[in-house]
């Protein structure tokens, strides 16, 4: 099981990243190649703030996660 290294606002900002790249798609701003690299991005964004673990961050031992 990987650890949590994402802190809410860092969660928050990619869950809005995310709404702002499928608006842009729906609303026809975005397409073709761009599009399609902006929705996988938006999906690896979702599923990173879904579960709060960026594997990114694991090599350089980065969190945005409190230490209570």
């Amino acid at each position: 099981m990987m650890t949590k290294n994402m802190g809410s606002a860092d969660r928050l900002i990619r869950l809005l990243v995310v709404v702002a790249i499928i608006a842009a798609y729906f609303m026809g701003a975005i397409s073709g190649t761009i599009a399609i690299v902006g929705l996988i991005a938006a999906g690896i964004f979702l599923l990173t703030s879904l579960i709060g673990t960026c594997p990114l961050y694991l090599p350089f031992g980065l969190s945005t996660l409190r230490k209570n």
